[in-house]
């Protein structure tokens, strides 16, 4: 509760964003030395499966700038040639962000004399990117889910019409902010969120209301609501109002948000009216943001939890509860597990899904929650992890939660525990979570290992 920001760990997309917009920032020379540090072998930055053509497009174009830093920059926009066809994956704004990064990289090549020219990756055009150009051109203000992005609209970001800074931060983000005050100067928490990681910045900062849900959610369904200080439960209520409840101040509100700050209210016995939440329904799903271009399967598993946990609910909320359920096994992976927007891990989204639909009772849930099962015994790791890439704590966690739902293998989810219970830990965990590059939310991290581990006692006690 002392730390006014939330823990997640530093992003290269922004980092270099930075670099690009803010070379007046403390920090400068330490986030370029960051930036050349996470360059991988190959010259790419960032996670594999398309996630590394976004940061790879930041670092490049930031790196270009400076003839120390050509040499790199090169090794990057070689990669880049080879993945014009790379599927990008749903990132926020990566559908302006990605059209506007080739357009500087392209300027960057055409001022060097360079015969060839980036081009965009498959699925991917600059269409949308122009119309909001335009309509900024004629003091339209941008949307207001698009401001944590507000960098995309290159010169036109710096004082952009409407948009309303807090505690001097644009929506959470370091490079908006930038984008928006242009030559500076830079307002005390921007030097502060570039100290905490000594010149890298996060993708988006702060958390605290996102953070504190999720923690107080995952200690009281483990059954250690006692570990939740009253004063996150008196932050928790103060967070929501007639919208919602937004990831921290400053930020829009949202489903996600919402459903999970209800929750864990209801949870550890000081609930709040889940009026706020009726907003975002739709005729068969909720939304995560209004006008939102994809849904979500967590942010909705996430409503169905807060519904089932609303003592007051209802006839409406009954109906919304067997909508929102029918919704999820119908998106159910023909292989058991469930994908999100919010995550590059099915793991994630599969324990959001199977903890709510293992509460709602509801026709189809049985039969969904024994598929997820399934897969999951299907894919551990021989180490006893899980992990779409590699074996993480964070992902071993949600598939020993999915199998004590599931009352699955003892011996999987034993060899699972041991994983979690090892030593060797090495610095942060891998960045799982979709901001406009993959990070990660270190406390939630942290917690749910530690809610998994102890969930895995009780259910061996029994």
């Amino acid at each position: 509760m002392a730390d006014p920001y939330g823990q997640t760990t530093p992003s290269i997309y922004e980092t270099a964003r930075m670099v690009s917009l803010a070379p007046w920032l403390g920090g400068h020379a330490d986030r370029v030395r960051f930036l050349l540090a996470e360059q991988q072998p190959n010259g790419a930055w960032g996670q594999p499966d398309g996630y590394g053509v976004v940061p790879t497009l930041s670092a490049t174009e930031a790196l270009l700038r400076s003839p120390e830093t050509r040499d790199a920059a090169m090794r990057g926009l070689h990669v880049l040639f080879d993945w014009n066809d790379r599927a990008i994956p749903d990132t926020i704004a990566a559908e302006v962000l990605v059209p506007q990064l080739v357009e500087d990289i392209n300027r960057h090549l055409d001022e060097a004399g360079w015969p060839r020219r980036l081009g965009l990756p498959a699925g991917i055009d600059s269409s949308l990117l122009t119309a909001l150009r335009a309509r900024a051109a004629a003091g339209t203000p941008p949307p207001a889910k698009l401001w944590h992005s507000l960098e995309f609209l290159g010169p036109a970001a710096v004082a952009a019409a409407g948009v309303a800074p807090e505690h001097g931060l644009v929506c959470g983000s370091a490079a908006a902010t930038a984008a928006w005050l242009g030559d500076g100067p830079a307002p005390a928490n921007l030097e502060a969120m570039q100290a905490r990681h000594g010149g890298p910045v996060p993708g988006i900062c702060p958390i605290t209301v996102f953070e504190n849900a999720w923690i107080a959610a995952a200690m009281a369904d483990a059954g250690l609501a006692h570990l939740v200080s009253p004063q996150i439960i008196d932050e928790l209520r103060a967070a929501c109002g007639p919208d919602g409840a937004p990831a921290a101040p400053g930020l829009p509100a949202d489903a996600d948000d919402t459903a999970a700050v209800l929750y864990a209210l209801a949870k550890l016995g000081s609930p709040v009216s889940s009026e706020c939440l009726w907003r975002y329904e739709t005729t068969d799903y909720f939304q995560c943001f209004l006008g939102e271009r994809s849904p979500s399967t967590s942010t909705n598993a996430h409503v169905l939890d807060a519904l089932i946990a609303d003592p007051t609910r209802g006839a409406r909320h009954e109906a919304a509860i067997a909508k929102v359920a029918r919704w999820l096994v119908a998106l159910q992976e023909p292989d058991g597990s469930w994908w999100d927007k919010w995550h590059a891990s099915p793991y994630y989204a599969t324990q959001c899904c199977v903890a709510a639909l293992a509460r709602s009772g509801q026709p189809g849930a049985t039969e969904a929650v024994e598929r997820a099962g399934r897969w999951v015994l299907a894919t551990q790791r021989a180490d006893g992890s899980w992990g779409r890439w590699r074996g993480t704590d964070e992902e071993t966690s949600y598939a020993v939660q999915i199998l004590l739902h599931t009352n699955g293998s003892p011996g999987a989810v034993a060899r699972g525990c041991e994983f979690l219970r090892r030593e060797d830990r090495d610095g942060q965990p891998d960045p799982l979570w979709h901001d406009k590059d993959l990070y990660a939310p270190v406390n939630v991290i942290a917690a749910n290992r530690r809610a998994t581990l102890h969930l895995a006692t009780l259910a061996h006690a029994r």
